[in-house]
C-alpha cells in the first residue's frame, strides 16, 4: 500500500471501531499480563473460559503463589502447554512479589525478564497496560501486514518495525487491536472474507488471494 492508502485504511479501522481493545477478560494489570502469558498458542476464547474460574479464585501474585503450581494447573489444564505456563505464571508471580512489590512492570526489560513473558507479550502488556504505542505482531497481524500491503515483512519483527515507521502517529496506540481484529474475523488465513473487508479496495491482494499466495 501507499501512505494514503495506509492512512485511509486505519481511518475506516478506527470509524468502524473507535475504542478497540483485546478480547482477553481482565480487570487489572496482573490479570491482564497472566491471561497474555497463557494466551500464548492459545486462543482468547480457551483463556477466558479458565481464568474466569482462577481469578475468582487467585487474582493476585500473592494468592497464585499460594495456590501452588499444581492448583494452578488445574485450573489452566484447558490451555496448550498448560504444564510450562503453570510454572512460569508461578514463578513470575514470585519476581513480581519479590523485585516489583508484586506490581506489573512498566519497562520492556523489566516485563521480557519475566517467565514465559517475549516482545509479543511484553508489548501487549505495554500497549493496553501502559497505553504505549507499541504494536505486538502475531500470526493474525503478521498475516494481515503482508497480505493487504500495509506492512510486508519476512519475519515479525520486521513487520512491527514496518508498522511503527508507517503507521500514522494518531493511529498507532490501537492499531495493534484493529489488525488482530481484521486478521482474526476476515482476514482469515484460509478463504478471507474479501468481500466483506473495509479494505478489499486499497489491499494489494484482495480477490486475488489463493492458497498459493498465503503469507506464512
Amino acid at each position: 500500500m501507499k501512505p494514503r492508502q495506509i492512512t485511509t485504511a486505519f481511518k475506516r479501522l478506527q470509524q468502524q471501531n473507535p475504542k478497540p481493545t483485546t478480547e482477553l477478560n481482565y480487570h487489572s494489570n496482573f490479570e491482564l499480563l497472566i491471561s497474555v502469558i497463557l494466551s500464548a498458542q492459545a486462543t482468547d476464547v480457551s483463556v477466558n473460559l479458565a481464568t474466569d474460574k482462577l481469578y475468582a479464585v487467585a487474582n493476585t501474585p500473592h494468592s497464585i503463589r499460594a495456590l501452588g503450581v499444581e492448583e494452578l494447573k488445574k485450573y489452566i489444564k484447558t490451555i496448550g502447554l498448560f504444564n510450562t505456563k503453570a510454572v512460569n505464571v508461578f514463578k513470575t508471580c514470585g519476581i513480581l512479589i519479590e523485585q516489583h512489590d508484586g506490581e506489573v512492570p512498566k519497562t520492556r526489560e523489566e516485563l521480557e525478564a519475566l517467565p514465559g513473558v517475549g516482545r509479543k507479550t511484553a508489548n501487549v502488556v505495554l500497549n493496553t497496560a501502559f497505553g504505549q504505542p507499541t504494536i505486538a505482531v502475531d500470526t493474525h497481524i503478521f498475516r494481515v501486514a503482508n497480505r493487504t500491503g500495509i506492512a510486508p515483512g519476512k519475519d515479525v519483527v520486521a513487520v512491527e518495525k514496518a508498522l511503527l515507521e508507517i503507521v500514522p502517529d494518531q493511529f498507532k496506540l490501537d492499531a495493534h487491536h484493529w489488525l488482530i481484529l481484521l486478521g482474526r474475523y476476515t482476514c482469515i488465513a484460509r478463504k478471507p472474507k474479501c468481500d466483506k473487508c473495509l479494505l478489499n479496495d486499497i489491499c494489494d491482494t484482495a480477490y486475488t488471494w489463493t492458497p498459493h499466495n498465503q503469507a506464512t
